[in-house]
Protein backbone atom coordinates (compact mmCIF):
# COMPACT_ATOMS: atom_id res chain seq x y z
CA UNK A 1 0.00 0.00 0.00
CA UNK A 2 1.26 3.55 -0.71
CA UNK A 3 0.98 4.63 2.95
CA UNK A 4 1.52 2.35 5.93
CA UNK A 5 0.95 4.25 9.21
CA UNK A 6 2.45 1.43 11.27
CA UNK A 7 5.79 2.10 9.56
CA UNK A 8 5.48 5.87 9.14
CA UNK A 9 4.36 7.13 12.54
CA UNK A 10 7.30 7.69 14.86
CA UNK A 11 9.88 7.05 12.16
CA UNK A 12 13.23 8.74 12.75
CA UNK A 13 14.04 10.80 9.67
CA UNK A 14 17.61 11.32 10.79
CA UNK A 15 19.71 14.35 11.60
CA UNK A 16 21.27 16.97 9.37
CA UNK A 17 24.06 19.40 10.22
CA UNK A 18 23.79 22.71 8.41
CA UNK A 19 25.35 26.14 8.43
CA UNK A 20 24.20 29.56 7.33
CA UNK A 21 25.80 32.96 6.77
CA UNK A 22 24.63 36.56 6.60
CA UNK A 23 24.35 36.29 2.81
CA UNK A 24 21.79 33.47 3.21
CA UNK A 25 19.71 35.60 5.57
CA UNK A 26 19.83 38.52 3.13
CA UNK A 27 18.74 36.33 0.20
CA UNK A 28 15.91 34.85 2.22
CA UNK A 29 14.61 38.27 3.23
CA UNK A 30 14.78 39.48 -0.38
CA UNK A 31 12.94 36.30 -1.44
CA UNK A 32 10.01 37.18 0.82
CA UNK A 33 9.84 40.74 -0.45
CA UNK A 34 11.90 42.72 2.06
CA UNK A 35 13.25 45.97 0.65
CA UNK A 36 10.67 46.13 -2.14
CA UNK A 37 8.81 49.27 -1.10
CA UNK A 38 9.76 52.72 -2.35
CA UNK A 39 12.30 54.20 0.04
CA UNK A 40 13.27 50.87 1.66
CA UNK A 41 16.81 51.27 0.35
CA UNK A 42 17.15 54.34 2.60
CA UNK A 43 15.07 53.18 5.58
CA UNK A 44 17.01 52.00 8.68
CA UNK A 45 14.02 49.84 9.64
CA UNK A 46 13.85 48.11 6.25
CA UNK A 47 17.64 47.74 6.05
CA UNK A 48 17.54 45.56 9.17
CA UNK A 49 16.42 42.82 6.76
CA UNK A 50 18.58 43.61 3.75
CA UNK A 51 21.95 45.07 4.82
CA UNK A 52 24.67 42.95 6.38
CA UNK A 53 26.29 44.31 9.50
CA UNK A 54 25.55 44.80 13.18
CA UNK A 55 21.93 45.89 12.61
CA UNK A 56 20.96 42.80 10.58
CA UNK A 57 18.18 40.73 12.18
CA UNK A 58 16.74 37.35 11.27
CA UNK A 59 13.03 36.79 10.76
CA UNK A 60 12.25 33.51 12.60
CA UNK A 61 10.69 31.93 9.51
CA UNK A 62 14.25 31.64 8.18
CA UNK A 63 14.70 28.77 10.63
CA UNK A 64 12.21 26.71 8.61
CA UNK A 65 14.34 26.84 5.45
CA UNK A 66 17.84 27.10 6.94
CA UNK A 67 18.50 23.32 7.05
CA UNK A 68 17.92 22.94 3.28
CA UNK A 69 18.87 26.44 2.17
CA UNK A 70 21.67 25.27 -0.11
CA UNK A 71 19.76 22.37 -1.68
CA UNK A 72 19.68 22.38 -5.47
CA UNK A 73 17.55 19.29 -6.08
CA UNK A 74 13.76 19.05 -5.65
CA UNK A 75 12.81 18.06 -2.09
CA UNK A 76 12.97 14.28 -1.58
CA UNK A 77 9.90 12.38 -0.45
CA UNK A 78 11.54 9.18 0.71
CA UNK A 79 9.51 9.00 3.90
CA UNK A 80 9.31 5.60 5.65
CA UNK A 81 6.01 3.89 4.91
CA UNK A 82 4.93 6.59 2.42
CA UNK A 83 5.14 5.99 -1.33
CA UNK A 84 3.91 9.30 -2.73
CA UNK A 85 4.24 11.36 -5.92
CA UNK A 86 5.75 14.85 -5.66
CA UNK A 87 3.19 16.15 -8.16
CA UNK A 88 0.37 15.27 -5.75
CA UNK A 89 1.90 17.07 -2.76
CA UNK A 90 1.16 20.54 -1.43
CA UNK A 91 2.32 22.08 1.82
CA UNK A 92 -0.42 21.77 4.44
CA UNK A 93 0.77 23.79 7.44
CA UNK A 94 3.89 25.15 9.02
CA UNK A 95 4.93 26.32 12.48
CA UNK A 96 8.16 27.44 14.08
CA UNK A 97 8.81 28.05 17.78
CA UNK A 98 11.90 30.00 18.81
CA UNK A 99 13.28 28.40 21.96
CA UNK A 100 16.86 29.67 22.12
CA UNK A 101 16.49 33.40 21.70
CA UNK A 102 16.66 35.43 18.46
CA UNK A 103 18.10 33.50 15.54
CA UNK A 104 21.74 34.46 14.89
CA UNK A 105 22.73 35.92 11.53
CA UNK A 106 25.21 33.08 11.00
CA UNK A 107 25.96 29.78 12.63
CA UNK A 108 25.94 25.99 12.57
CA UNK A 109 23.26 23.68 13.94
CA UNK A 110 21.89 20.16 13.72
CA UNK A 111 18.23 19.35 13.14
CA UNK A 112 16.74 16.00 14.14
CA UNK A 113 13.40 15.20 12.50
CA UNK A 114 10.66 12.71 13.33
CA UNK A 115 7.56 11.73 11.37
CA UNK A 116 4.92 12.21 14.06
CA UNK A 117 1.47 11.60 12.51
CA UNK A 118 -0.30 10.39 9.37
CA UNK A 119 -3.95 11.37 8.95
CA UNK A 120 -6.42 9.74 6.58
CA UNK A 121 -8.72 12.38 5.08
CA UNK A 122 -10.48 9.97 2.72
CA UNK A 123 -9.40 11.46 -0.60
CA UNK A 124 -6.04 12.64 0.73
CA UNK A 125 -3.43 12.01 3.39
CA UNK A 126 -1.84 14.50 5.78
CA UNK A 127 1.70 13.68 6.91
CA UNK A 128 3.25 15.52 9.89
CA UNK A 129 6.91 16.05 10.76
CA UNK A 130 8.63 17.71 13.71
CA UNK A 131 12.23 18.88 13.85
CA UNK A 132 14.40 20.20 16.68
CA UNK A 133 17.41 22.38 15.84
CA UNK A 134 20.29 22.47 18.33
CA UNK A 135 23.59 24.29 18.52
CA UNK A 136 26.95 22.44 18.42
CA UNK A 137 26.93 22.72 22.22
CA UNK A 138 23.56 20.95 22.40
CA UNK A 139 21.44 24.01 23.18
CA UNK A 140 17.99 23.96 21.59
CA UNK A 141 17.55 26.83 19.13
CA UNK A 142 14.14 26.30 17.56
CA UNK A 143 11.47 23.73 16.74
CA UNK A 144 9.58 23.29 13.49
CA UNK A 145 6.40 21.36 12.81
CA UNK A 146 4.90 20.93 9.37
CA UNK A 147 2.42 18.90 7.38
CA UNK A 148 2.07 17.99 3.74
CA UNK A 149 -1.25 17.30 2.00
CA UNK A 150 -1.04 14.38 -0.43
CA UNK A 151 -3.93 14.28 -2.89
CA UNK A 152 -5.31 10.88 -3.82
CA UNK A 153 -3.53 8.96 -1.06
CA UNK A 154 -6.27 8.68 1.57
CA UNK A 155 -8.48 5.71 2.29
CA UNK A 156 -5.81 3.58 3.94
CA UNK A 157 -7.75 3.26 7.19
CA UNK A 158 -5.72 5.61 9.38
CA UNK A 159 -6.83 8.13 11.99
CA UNK A 160 -8.62 11.14 10.53
CA UNK A 161 -6.99 13.60 12.92
CA UNK A 162 -8.50 16.75 14.34
CA UNK A 163 -7.90 20.47 14.36
CA UNK A 164 -9.52 23.51 15.94
CA UNK A 165 -9.83 26.53 13.64
CA UNK A 166 -8.48 29.83 14.94
CA UNK A 167 -11.40 32.19 15.48
CA UNK A 168 -10.68 35.75 14.39
CA UNK A 169 -12.00 38.64 16.51
CA UNK A 170 -15.32 40.17 15.50
CA UNK A 171 -13.94 43.67 15.12
CA UNK A 172 -11.86 45.74 12.75
CA UNK A 173 -8.28 44.49 12.40
CA UNK A 174 -5.41 46.32 14.05
CA UNK A 175 -3.58 46.26 10.74
CA UNK A 176 -4.41 45.65 7.11
CA UNK A 177 -1.61 45.68 4.57
CA UNK A 178 -1.05 44.41 1.04
CA UNK A 179 1.98 43.05 -0.74
CA UNK A 180 2.25 42.78 -4.53
CA UNK A 181 3.89 39.48 -5.44
CA UNK A 182 6.38 40.13 -8.23
CA UNK A 183 6.31 38.08 -11.46
CA UNK A 184 9.73 36.60 -10.61
CA UNK A 185 9.04 36.06 -6.90
CA UNK A 186 8.88 32.25 -7.09
CA UNK A 187 12.00 32.13 -9.26
CA UNK A 188 13.86 34.18 -6.65
CA UNK A 189 12.49 32.30 -3.66
CA UNK A 190 13.45 28.91 -5.13
CA UNK A 191 17.08 29.94 -4.59
CA UNK A 192 16.34 29.57 -0.87
CA UNK A 193 16.54 25.80 -1.22
CA UNK A 194 13.18 24.68 -2.66
CA UNK A 195 13.62 23.66 -6.30
CA UNK A 196 10.24 21.93 -6.59
CA UNK A 197 9.40 22.43 -10.30
CA UNK A 198 5.79 23.18 -9.34
CA UNK A 199 6.97 26.72 -8.66
CA UNK A 200 8.98 27.28 -11.84
CA UNK A 201 8.15 24.85 -14.66
CA UNK A 202 4.87 25.60 -16.50
CA UNK A 203 4.63 22.07 -17.90
CA UNK A 204 5.07 20.49 -14.45
CA UNK A 205 2.50 22.88 -12.97
CA UNK A 206 0.01 21.98 -15.72
CA UNK A 207 0.50 18.26 -15.02
CA UNK A 208 -0.29 18.98 -11.36
CA UNK A 209 -3.52 20.73 -12.35
CA UNK A 210 -2.47 24.38 -12.13
CA UNK A 211 -2.68 26.91 -14.99
CA UNK A 212 0.76 28.28 -14.14
CA UNK A 213 3.54 27.77 -11.58
CA UNK A 214 2.43 28.78 -8.08
CA UNK A 215 4.25 30.66 -5.36
CA UNK A 216 5.89 28.57 -2.65
CA UNK A 217 3.64 28.30 0.38
CA UNK A 218 6.63 29.11 2.55
CA UNK A 219 7.19 32.29 0.59
CA UNK A 220 3.63 33.41 1.39
CA UNK A 221 4.31 32.33 5.00
CA UNK A 222 7.37 34.56 5.19
CA UNK A 223 5.65 37.48 3.46
CA UNK A 224 2.81 37.42 5.98
CA UNK A 225 5.13 37.12 8.99
CA UNK A 226 7.24 40.04 7.74
CA UNK A 227 4.10 42.09 7.11
CA UNK A 228 2.78 41.49 10.64
CA UNK A 229 6.18 42.08 12.22
CA UNK A 230 6.55 45.42 10.45
CA UNK A 231 2.99 46.55 11.11
CA UNK A 232 2.47 45.43 14.71
CA UNK A 233 5.90 44.72 16.25
CA UNK A 234 7.82 47.82 15.14
CA UNK A 235 9.70 45.66 12.67
CA UNK A 236 11.51 43.87 15.50
CA UNK A 237 11.96 40.20 14.60
CA UNK A 238 13.17 39.44 18.14
CA UNK A 239 9.61 39.99 19.37
CA UNK A 240 8.42 36.88 17.49
CA UNK A 241 8.42 33.76 19.67
CA UNK A 242 6.56 31.57 17.20
CA UNK A 243 4.57 31.62 14.01
CA UNK A 244 2.05 29.07 12.71
CA UNK A 245 -0.27 28.96 9.72
CA UNK A 246 -2.29 26.62 7.54
CA UNK A 247 -1.87 26.90 3.78
CA UNK A 248 -5.41 27.58 2.64
CA UNK A 249 -4.95 28.39 -1.04
CA UNK A 250 -2.48 29.13 -3.80
CA UNK A 251 -0.87 32.37 -4.91
CA UNK A 252 0.22 33.05 -8.46
CA UNK A 253 3.12 35.44 -9.09
CA UNK A 254 1.71 38.85 -9.97
CA UNK A 255 -1.16 38.65 -7.48
CA UNK A 256 -1.54 40.69 -4.30
CA UNK A 257 -1.60 39.24 -0.77
CA UNK A 258 -3.72 41.16 1.73
CA UNK A 259 -2.90 40.53 5.40
CA UNK A 260 -5.11 41.45 8.34
CA UNK A 261 -3.93 41.16 11.94
CA UNK A 262 -5.51 41.42 15.39
CA UNK A 263 -3.61 41.81 18.68
CA UNK A 264 -5.27 39.46 21.18
CA UNK A 265 -4.09 38.26 24.61
CA UNK A 266 -0.36 38.51 24.01
CA UNK A 267 -0.35 37.20 20.47
CA UNK A 268 -1.39 38.21 16.98
CA UNK A 269 -4.16 36.42 15.08
CA UNK A 270 -4.23 36.98 11.34
CA UNK A 271 -5.56 36.02 7.94
CA UNK A 272 -4.19 36.36 4.43
CA UNK A 273 -6.08 36.37 1.14
CA UNK A 274 -5.82 37.47 -2.47
CA UNK A 275 -6.71 41.12 -3.05
CA UNK A 276 -8.11 42.22 -6.39
CA UNK A 277 -8.53 40.46 -9.71
CA UNK A 278 -10.73 37.48 -10.51
CA UNK A 279 -9.66 35.69 -7.31
CA UNK A 280 -10.31 38.57 -4.91
CA UNK A 281 -10.91 37.19 -1.42
CA UNK A 282 -9.46 33.74 -2.16
CA UNK A 283 -7.73 32.44 0.99
CA UNK A 284 -3.95 32.17 1.17
CA UNK A 285 -3.19 31.40 4.83
CA UNK A 286 -5.58 30.45 7.60
CA UNK A 287 -5.27 29.72 11.32
CA UNK A 288 -2.45 32.27 11.48
CA UNK A 289 -1.01 32.78 14.97
CA UNK A 290 2.04 34.87 15.87
CA UNK A 291 3.24 34.31 19.45
CA UNK A 292 5.08 37.15 21.15
CA UNK A 293 8.41 36.83 22.91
Amino acid sequence: MPIDPSVAIGADLGSREFSWAESDVLLYHLGIGAGSRAGDNLSPAALRYTLDGPSLQVLPSFGVVAPTFHATDPPPLDLPGCEIDLAQVVHGSQAITVTGGPLPTSGTATIATTLTDVWDKGKAAVIWQEGVATSPEGRELWRVRSSIFVRGEGGFGGERGSSTPVALPDRAPDTEASYDVTPQQALLYRLCGDRNPLHADPAFAAAAGFPAPILHGLCSYGIVLRTLTDALLDGDAAKVAGFAAKFAGVVFPGETIRTRGWCEDGRVLASAEIAGGDRDGSPVLGDVVLDLA
